[in-house]
Formats: structure tokens, C-alpha cells, sequence
């Protein structure tokens, strides 16, 4: 009975672990197979991005690195403001799961990465979703002029 239970505890935690993503470096992003044309370092830290606010140009393929140098775990998701709201719904309900293609999760120490391609007229927020960051203003505004 002690080895069933073990090897169930193993496989939770192996369900758990590759649920929460956040390797050394992650790649994703909202513009598939895209070269970007510039990129972006962004900083992330308790509770806070860095820069807070980025210009890009309209058609411009931009690459967001970010870097968690903070001690808890963040991710960036990248949406206008209603996304936001939704994506951080989704994040209650699931239990901070993200599963779409314009976020990712960063652990403390590491990197990772979203691509996006800017069309004219958009308003596009980078929000953090761990539970009760984005209230506490942890977000990048994106200007697209």
C-alpha cells in the first residue's frame, strides 16, 4: 500500500509541476512563427514591471523578455483591458492555471517571453494575474502610436 501511495504522490506532483510551466526559459507568444523586429527587457519584481509603460509602432513584431528577479512566482499576460479582466477570472477559477497563448508564468530567477505583433488602435495592458497583483498595479501599458 506504501508504494501505491508513493508512486500516486509522484504523479501528482508531476501533474502539478508541468501545470505551472516557469523552466528556465519559456517562449510564447500571441503572434505565432513571427520574427520580431525589436525586443523588449522587461523586469518583474515584487509586485511590479519595469518599465511600467512601452511605445510601439503599429505592425511592429515585438519580443518581451522578461526577467523574475523578484522571490515569488509572476506571469505577463498580454490582452486590452477587458482580456484582462477576463484572464484574471480564469485565474481564480482555475487555481492560477494559465492556458493561452498570450500569457506565460516566469519563476523567481528565471526568464521568459512573449511575442506580439501591434495592429493600429490597439490598447494592450502586460498584466500579472498571481493572486492579487494585478489589483495591486502590477501592469505595463502598451502605447501603439
Amino acid at each position: 500500500m506504501q508504494r501505491v501511495l508513493t508512486f500516486a504522490a509522484v504523479g501528482v506532483l508531476s501533474a502539478v509541476v508541468a501545470g505551472c510551466g516557469g523552466g528556465d526559459h519559456e517562449s510564447h507568444g500571441s503572434t505565432k512563427d513571427a520574427e520580431p523586429t525589436r525586443t523588449v527587457e522587461v523586469t518583474m519584481k515584487d509586485i511590479a514591471f519595469q518599465p511600467t509603460s512601452v511605445t510601439v509602432q503599429p505592425g511592429e513584431t515585438v519580443k518581451f523578455v522578461f526577467r523574475n528577479e523578484g522571490q515569488i512566482l509572476h506571469d505577463a499576460f498580454i490582452g486590452d483591458e477587458a482580456a484582462q479582466a477576463e484572464h484574471e477570472k480564469e485565474m481564480r477559477e482555475h487555481s492560477g492555471k494559465m492556458d493561452d497563448e498570450h500569457g506565460i508564468k516566469v519563476l523567481p530567477g528565471k526568464t521568459g517571453s512573449l511575442t506580439h505583433t501591434f495592429k493600429a488602435g490597439e490598447a494592450l495592458i502586460i498584466g500579472c494575474h498571481e493572486t492579487g497583483h494585478y489589483v495591486a498595479g502590477m501592469k505595463m501599458t502598451v502605447a501603439v502610436s
